[in-house]
């Protein structure tokens, strides 16, 4: 039987808890989606790992686990407290399932199976790149279809989004993505964890004209990324600088070289998507960790701008991991009858687009790369 879409409730809207726990933030939120796609966040908490990874320069995967498990019940009370609700409030509980690090999903899922099994709610098993892919409708009304960028540190991706359940990915990226390799480069300088807003800030003032760095992909048809060479080139290069002024110009010219690739490929992709949406609205939302840095964002929205495309981006407190992304994800799922059963898997792979990654893999079985 195809699901059914819930389509009325006493309120007129879906109110859903939702859990994120796919890398290094436990994070729990309320959010209100009413009938006509507006939603209101309710809550949102975050508990940053940052200082327990800090000594070890990134994540560590088994100390994330650790620290989600110690941290998720207090998470969820608070943000059930700051929404003003009891759980008999809730009409679902929507929880990332996948994609990130295995051992983090499964705290946040099975929490989130457990409330919905004490309650009898349904369960939404939530892709963490979907919940980046709705992020942007946290601020402002936007309609589907719209083209995506979604760039972080684990992702890289341009997607033709139609709806929950319903992308088409354009480009991926074939290395590293843009957010690994700001985090990554910045580690080469010395800067501290995380990597990417320090080397932002260390950008500022600087000339990013003074270095010269390859260019990836050049004369390459498609919308694909590739982030190694840059990550390299930019390394070997910081282990000869010795001054202040040195580094804050390399910083700048990285940034302005993942600025201008991320830029071309997005240019590339609104040709592709302006030829199989002929006269539609032209719509193009960048999400994503890498959505907050002020740089990137002023280049790809002179991009949009050039080819007549309107541009959204979330507000900033959702463009890093957050779990309002994932209730709201959920909500439109539920909206339109789709929910899982308790023995959804925790996925340390998931692509939003399966057909595409079947047909087209960026990576091969037993490789290390981008999660998706």
């Amino acid at each position: 039987m195809p699901p059914q879409p819930i389509t009325d409730t006493a309120s007129g809207a879906l109110t859903l808890l939702g859990i994120e726990t796919s890398c290094d933030e436990t994070a729990a939120s309320v959010v209100r989606r009413w009938r006509d796609g507006r939603c209101e966040v309710l809550s949102s908490i975050i508990a940053s790992q940052i200082a327990a990874h800090a000594p070890y320069g990134g994540v560590v995967p088994e100390i994330a686990a650790r620290a989600h498990v110690e941290s998720i019940d207090a998470i969820i009370a608070e943000a059930m407290r700051e929404a003003g609700l009891a759980f008999g409030a809730l009409d679902g509980v929507a929880a990332t399932a996948g994609p990130g690090l295995v051992g983090g999903v499964m705290v946040g899922l099975s929490a989130g199976k457990a409330i919905a099994l004490a309650l009898g709610l349904p369960l939404i098993a939530v892709n963490h790149l979907e919940g980046h892919a709705v992020s942007a409708r946290l601020g402002a009304r936007i309609d589907y279809p719209f083209l995506l960028l979604l760039v972080s540190g684990g992702h890289c991706q341009l997607l033709d989004v139609e709806g929950v359940g319903r992308c088409r990915r354009l480009g991926s990226t074939l290395d590293d993505a843009a957010g690994e390799a700001f985090d990554k480069i910045a580690k080469a300088l010395g800067l501290p964890y995380p990597g990417g807003p320090a080397l932002e800030q260390l950008a500022q003032g600087g000339d990013p004209s003074r270095f010269v760095l390859p260019r990836a992909l050049v004369g390459r048809e498609g919308c694909d990324f590739s982030f190694s060479g840059l990550k390299t080139a930019a390394a070997r290069l910081a282990e000869t600088l010795t001054g202040e002024a040195d580094r804050r110009d390399l910083a700048a010219a990285v940034q302005a070289a993942i600025s201008r690739q991320l830029a071309e490929r997005s240019a590339r992709a609104m040709a592709t998507y302006l030829h199989d949406h002929q006269g539609g609205q032209r719509r193009f939302v960048v999400a994503g960790g890498v959505a907050a840095n002020a740089a990137v964002r002023a280049v790809l929205e002179a991009v949009a701008t050039a080819q007549a495309f309107s541009f959204t981006a979330p507000p900033l407190a959702y463009c890093t991991d957050n779990a309002a992304m994932i209730a709201l994800a959920g909500a439109e799922r539920l909206a339109e009858g789709l929910i899982d059963d308790l023995d959804a898997p925790a996925r340390p792979r998931w692509p939003l687009d399966e057909a595409a990654a079947l047909a087209r893999p960026t990576h091969l079985p037993g490789r290390k790369g981008a999660k998706a």
